[in-house]
């Protein structure tokens, strides 16, 4: 493994909140365009603060038989919480969730990675099936 893929954690979202959960058909239709959700704290809330927040999350897509990925897209949240007036007292906060229309011409996994300001990278994979 390399230095980098070394410092990706991965758990099971139902007991870890820092853990992408992705969301979409386990089947599609060649060609035709679906939503693909990715999200923390589906189980359990990941908290949203100034001080303790997910600054973003990349979906990339690895057709089956090639040797590399291909970026989906890069979700970056920038509202949490923070304000001239202090710490958790600004207007905007960000909820780590976002979807994407995609279409397939093969099967393949998604990933996700998460970045946690305090706790890290995070990731998950899910298998798809292109009809």
């Amino acid at each position: 493994m390399s230095e980098l893929g070394s410092l990706v954690q991965s758990a099971d979202y139902k007991s870890e909140k820092h853990v992408p959960v992705i969301e979409c058909p386990e089947k599609v239709k060649a060609g035709e365009f679906f939503e693909v959700k990715a999200s923390l704290g589906k189980e359990i809330a990941h908290p949203n603060t100034t001080e303790h927040f997910i600054a973003w999350i990349d979906l990339f897509f690895h057709p089956d038989g090639e040797k590399y990925a291909y970026e989906v897209g890069r979700f970056e949240f920038k509202g949490h919480g923070e304000s001239t007036k202090g710490a958790n007292e600004g207007p905007v906060y960000c909820n780590p969730n976002v979807t994407a229309s995609v279409k397939l011409t093969t099967s393949g996994k998604f990933h996700a990675l998460a970045l946690c300001n305090i706790h890290g990278l995070w990731e998950s994979s899910k298998t798809i099936v292109v009809e």
